[in-house]
């Protein structure tokens, strides 16, 4: 049968699939469009399992909040020139906007479609590699920051006794800062009960060994060593945990200390009831 040019053209527009596999495709369905469409992405997505074992080091975060919901998602491609396609970013802005309308906190097929659907499109291994939804009190806010081109993605959540002091402009100021504060140090955890001790326990004993070996200790009484150790376990998980490192914009002064100043001064102690820190590849 005939193939009109003006079927192969809207194909084409509709799948992103070449000219002569678009004709292809509707001399196989013999001229019916829909069919040809459902065979050209199964093409597409038999090609793409072939290519699953392609590395997606590239990527994006998003990010969305809409009240006391704030979503997020790491989109994974295989080029930094997919990550920054209009098409990707439209998808992932969608996946992060239903993630909100329809409560998804997981991966699922549906979010995962709308990615393969372009992936087909485009022919490049892409998934959705992770999301989360998190919901935020009363008494809490939302912010967010998105460092560059979308490598990095950071939520500060902030709650405070007066629920009122989260719209003032100054705690605003500050959640914002707090959010550039992660994205440049990307604290392992939030304070050191936050901590595992088992973790703390291994770096203990690595300090103890280092200690061991060092000829500078030698000779020292066992209750002055152990000061030693403690304060050299205390310094690093200050410098890990974030409310004890020094703020990103004045290192003099830490975290925590920042925190306690801005609620004297608004008249409403504030915390950092969670943070996130997503990063592309990690």
């Amino acid at each position: 049968m005939e193939i009109k040019a003006s079927d192969v053209k809207a194909l084409r527009e509709k799948t992103g699939a070449g000219m002569m596999e678009c004709k292809k495709a509707l001399s196989e369905c013999e001229g019916d469009f829909d069919k040809a469409a459902k065979l050209l992405k199964e093409k597409g997505l038999a090609a793409l399992e072939k290519r699953a074992d392609r590395a997606t080091n590239q990527g994006k975060v998003f990010l969305k909040i809409d009240g006391k919901t704030c979503a997020l998602a790491e989109l994974s491609s295989e080029t930094d020139f997919v990550a920054r396609n209009d098409e990707f970013i439209a998808v992932g802005e969608e996946i992060v906007s239903r993630m909100i309308a329809k409560n998804i906190d997981s991966v699922t097929d549906e979010l995962s479609g709308l990615l393969s659907d372009l992936a087909t499109k485009i022919r490049e291994n892409m998934s959705v590699k992770r999301v989360m939804l998190l919901k935020a009190k009363a008494n809490e806010s939302f912010t967010s920051y998105i460092h560059g081109d979308g490598a990095i993605g950071v939520v500060i959540q902030l709650a405070a006794e007066k629920a009122e002091v989260l719209d003032s402009d100054k705690v605003k100021a500050l959640a914002f800062d707090l959010a550039l504060h992660v994205a440049a140090f990307n604290p392992l955890a939030l304070d050191k009960s936050s901590i595992d001790p088992a973790y703390i326990a291994e770096q203990t004993d690595i300090f103890r060994k280092q200690m061991e070996q060092d000829e500078k200790m030698k000779g020292k009484p066992a209750n002055v060593l152990e000061g030693i150790l403690q304060g050299k376990v205390n310094k690093h998980l200050a410098e890990i945990c974030f409310l004890d490192q020094g703020f990103v914009k004045d290192d003099k002064q830490s975290v925590a200390k920042v925190l306690e100043a801005l609620g004297k001064e608004v008249g409403s102690s504030i915390v950092i009831s969670n943070y996130i820190y997503f990063r592309v590849g990690a």
